[in-house]
Formats: C-alpha cells, structure tokens, sequence
C-alpha cells in the first residue's frame, strides 16, 4: 500500500480525492508484454522482467507499527501478536510477498514500524524453519533528499531495520518534488551494486512511467513495477492510461487499496460504517450508494463459495499483469486473502461487476498520480 496524503489507509496526513468519472468502457488486452514472465507451476508471477517471482497476491504492511491511521492511534502486545500471525498465516498459506517502506509505522527512526516488524517475524520464522520471502520496501521522497545519494542511503537504512543484506524490490513511494532523475540513477545504482533485485516506482502517471522505464533502460535495469491505487471502486490506472502503458511496457501493476481500506468486503454498511479516517472517506451516505455492487459481490461469490473480499481480489487478478497487496491486521484477514487465488472469475462476471461500479463514484486516490 502506498502513503496517502489525507484521510487514507496509514499516512502522513491524507488528503480524500474525487476522482473523474470516465464514460468509456475499459477492456482488459488480449495479451500483455509480461505475460511470458509467469512461473511455470502457475503460483508465482515475475515482476515485470526483472526475473523476480513473488506471489500473485502480496500482503501490505502498512498497519503494522502504525499510529496515525490504523490501529485506532495506539500500538500495544496484542495488536504486535496479531500483526505477528497475519504473517504466520501469509506463510502457511502461501503467501510470501511483503509490501513495506520506511515511513510506514512508527517513522523513519523509529524503533517500531513496520520494516523493523517485519525483519523480527522472519528472523523469528527463520530460526524456527528455512523460509523464502519477497521483500518489497519503497525510499520516501521526501523535500530534503536530493540526488541519487539520497536513495542509497535511505536504503541502507532499511536492509539495517529488515535485517538483510538486500530486498526483492525497491520502490519510489511517489514522484520527488525536486526531479526524479537523481532518484531513478540511485534505483539504478542500488541495482547495480546487488542492493535490490529489482527496482519499481510508485503512485506514478502515464507520462512519469514511461519517462522512468527509459530512463532505466538506458542503464541496462529494467523497471519492474508501478504501485498504484486500483480496485473495483477505484479504476483510474484503467483510465488515465496507466493500466495500459504496464501492459504494454512489461511493467506489473501492483494494486494497494485493492478492497478499497475495507469499504469492498461488506463489512461496513451504511449503519456500521468504518471509524477513525476512513469514517470521513467512506461515509453512510457513500455505503448507502454502494450497497447494490456489494450485494452483487455477495451473490457471485455465492456461487464460488467465496467472501466478498475474496471476490474483489479476485476480480484485480482478474484483469491480468495486476498483483494486489490487501492489508492484514491479523491471521484470519491473511486466510481470507489466500482464499482468493486458485480460482477465477467469469469474463462475464468480471464486466458485470465493473458495469455496476461504474454507478460509484470513486472517493480518493493519491494527489501525486494525477501529475
């Protein structure tokens, strides 16, 4: 999941954005340029063409450690042991992608967020058995960083908190206010110097994605990955052209919100609606209107004998070269996660279900996506 900046899922202060309606319909390619890069046995994809397999659906970590957004403020034993066993959970379910970065939890220094938490549960699943996972961690472009520098030792500093000698992916949080020229030669750098494996951005616009990918290129790395906001409720990467320059350029599309912070399994209505941030982003009156696509997804995954939230996950899986990462706050969120893979959806459900969320307009996205 990426930072928000204003009323969102675990930020630094968030800021809830009325996307634009778009009345043409999207259709999901044919074939995309990564589509080659899936592993054989089927369970894992590969990141873009870096050679990097993960998961097709990763776990966020935005909530662990964090007091800003999630966890009602608070952060104390019991919610650490059911961060600890939504990870026990990701891994005896199959689930060995994990999406970080430094400003999530506790801050930069702090001694705990979640890429410190995450570093302690596989050092302590490790002594326990051999395990393989995916890192995905992401440098904050934050005003005072400068330069190419900047990116190397803001990394550093979180193979130190993860405690390994190196991660899966390394990501632009968001485009730098300064130029990102300096940041895209650091990812680059870092990839070079065997810091990462493969190197992504994030909440990037068509125009930054390409400029980015070349940039790269240039430099013998490929780009990996573009994180983005996406789900069924929230499909501007459809419609700003993101969705399709990823197709096109072999870049996977990584999906944070993709159950929309909770708004998407059911869990809320119109009565019961979400409480601290999110309450003024997903309000009675939006539940109200979304109460039909909800029932929809209810009734599909009937059929399927899956949740709501399953459903959705499914849906993104659904539209290919797409990798959601939905948050888990404890074990039995990572066991319903898992419960969206192995199975797929209609084609005809799939429209179905974006027709119907076509009459919801979206509620937020990330300022930066935009430029």
């Amino acid at each position: 999941m990426a930072l928000q900046v204003a009323g969102g899922a675990g930020c630094c202060g968030c800021l809830p954005l009325l996307g634009q309606r778009r009345t043409a319909a999207f259709r999901p390619p044919r074939a995309v340029a990564s589509e080659g890069a899936a592993v054989e046995d089927g369970s894992k994809v590969m990141l873009g063409g870096s050679g990097v397999a993960v998961t097709k659906l990763g776990i966020g970590a935005w909530s662990w450690g964090d007091t800003t957004y999630w966890n009602d403020f608070e952060w104390d034993d019991r919610k650490l042991k059911d961060a600890k066993g939504a990870f026990e959970a990701s891994l005896d379910s199959g689930i060995t992608f994990f999406d970080t970065a430094e400003v999530y939890g506790a801050g930069v220094s702090g001694a705990i967020n979640s890429e410190s938490l995450l570093g302690r549960f596989i050092k302590e699943r490790k002594e326990k058995e051999g395990v393989e996972v995916a890192i995905a961690t992401k440098f904050a472009a934050l005003p005072w960083r400068f330069g190419r520098g900047s990116v190397i030792s803001a990394l550093k500093g979180s193979l130190s908190r993860l405690g390994v000698s190196s991660v899966e992916s390394y990501q632009l949080h968001w485009p730098g206010i300064w130029g990102n020229e300096g940041y895209l030669d650091g990812l680059a750098d870092a990839y070079e110097q065997g810091l990462v494996k493969s190197v992504g951005v994030s909440n990037y616009s068509e125009k930054r994605l390409r400029d980015a990918h070349e940039r790269l290129k240039k430099r013998g790395v490929p780009l990996a990955s573009n994180q983005v906001n996406y789900s069924l409720i929230y499909r501007n990467p459809e419609e700003n052209g993101v969705k399709a320059a990823c197709d096109e350029l072999g870049i996977t599309l990584i999906a944070y919100s993709p159950i929309a912070q909770g708004a998407l399994t059911g869990k809320y209505t119109p009565a019961n609606p979400p409480t601290g941030p999110r309450g003024r982003i997903y309000t009675s009156d939006f539940l109200s209107k979304l109460q039909p696509l909800i029932n929809k997804i209810r009734e599909i995954g009937g059929s399927y004998d899956k949740t709501p939230t399953q459903v959705v996950l499914n849906w993104l899986i659904c539209q290919g070269n797409v990798v959601p990462i939905p948050g888990a706050k404890n074990a039995e969120q990572a066991r319903e996660f898992a419960g969206a893979l192995g199975w797929l959806l209609t084609e005809q459900e799939v429209e179905e279900l974006r027709s119907m969320a076509r009459e919801v307009k979206p509620v937020m996205g990330f300022p930066v996506e935009k430029l």
